[in-house]
């Protein structure tokens, strides 16, 4: 915490004063006390002395004066606030390693209500996109700040088929490339009278005015199909501005059954995740790596991404929080004096 108006600390000098009167007086109170020498008469008149309670009332109004005080220093502390736009492509991968149990219940499933958990902690002018990818990619939900859209997509996530990790980067970077908007063409009168289509400026869209895109993929085997290397998307990325934040999900010992296409019966394979391609995607992109191999982990990292790419950390004035608390402490001493003693304040 910080103080905007250092200068008005001086005032907190009063407190130490305040509390040097109070003990002066209590001091003047036992002498008075003492000078009343019919012992027997003053046990009748006072049948039970207050004994504590008489010293709370006025803590709680030093209490409240040094809120008051303090807040005529401006305090200010360092809070999350939410960003204003942007655009998070959760990228997941629904190859059939995803089936493997390793991660309770199952990897998909662990990986589904984590990214829910995630959606719904983000601010909601955030726009969110759902491409899911194994032997393809594929978009299950564009950009969009509809989270029904989203969490729909989301469960609609079936795990089968390799892995084309690298086509998914580039499905969803789409989202940092929209589209020109399109001008009716135009036309030029040619020598011999007769109408001609004049060519149609190109126009690039200017990247730095569109908001933050953002993309979170998220993992668990190597890439084995597709197009696009998963390094060739990550350097796509990196020119588009767009950080690429990896998770890889499941553990070295994860196994899963899959049909032998000789036989029909089924066999066991191991699917460790490819950690190796995973970080150095996202140290291409300025991103960063995370290994989840709980589905508590895997809660735990979207929540700290959450923290990081939906909000950002500014100072912000707590005055209003010290001159609640101070009035606070006023109204319970006062209330206090008022049970106990009957008097006001």
């Amino acid at each position: 915490m910080s103080l905007e108006w250092p200068g008005f600390l001086w005032a907190l000098a009063l407190i130490p004063a305040a509390l040097l009167a109070y003990l002066f007086g209590q001091r003047r109170r036992t002498r008075y006390a003492v000078r009343f020498t019919n012992l027997d008469l003053l046990a009748n008149v006072v049948s039970r002395s207050p004994g504590w309670r008489r010293h709370v009332p006025p803590a709680l109004y030093l209490l409240a004066l040094t809120g008051l005080l303090l807040s005529l220093a401006r305090p200010q502390a360092v809070t999350l606030v939410p960003k204003e736009q942007a655009t998070v492509m959760l990228v997941m991968d629904t190859s059939g390693s995803m089936n493997a149990t390793d991660v309770a219940p199952s990897r998909l499933i662990a990986a589904e209500q984590a990214a829910a958990l995630f959606v719904s902690e983000l601010p909601a002018k955030f726009r969110v996109g759902v491409v899911a990818f194994s032997g393809t990619a594929q978009t299950l939900a564009r950009p969009t700040t509809d989270r029904a859209t989203v969490e729909d997509a989301l469960a609609s996530l079936h795990a089968e088929g390799p892995t084309a990790m690298g086509d998914a980067i580039e499905r969803a970077l789409e989202a940092r490339q929209p589209t020109p908007p399109a001008t009716a063409p135009t036309t030029t009168a040619g020598a011999n009278g007769t109408a001609t289509p004049a060519p149609t400026p190109t126009t690039t869209p200017d990247l730095s005015k569109q908001p933050p895109t953002v993309i979170l993929l998220l993992s668990d085997g190597s890439n084995t199909q597709g197009r696009t290397q998963p390094l060739d998307a990550a350097r796509h990325a990196r020119q588009l501005n767009v950080p690429v934040f990896t998770i890889s999900l499941g553990t070295d010992t994860g196994m899963v059954d899959v049909p032998d296409e000789s036989t029909g019966q089924l066999r066991r394979i191991p699917v460790p995740p490819d950690k190796f391609t995973l970080r150095r995607v996202a140290e291409a992109t300025g991103g960063r790596f995370f290994t989840a191999p709980t589905g508590k982990d895997l809660k735990g990292i979207y929540h700290d991404l959450g923290s990081k790419i939906g909000f950002v950390r500014e100072k912000q004035e707590v005055t209003v929080v010290f001159a609640a608390a101070s009035l606070l402490f006023l109204v319970a001493g006062a209330g206090l004096a008022l049970i106990w003693f009957s008097r006001f304040p």
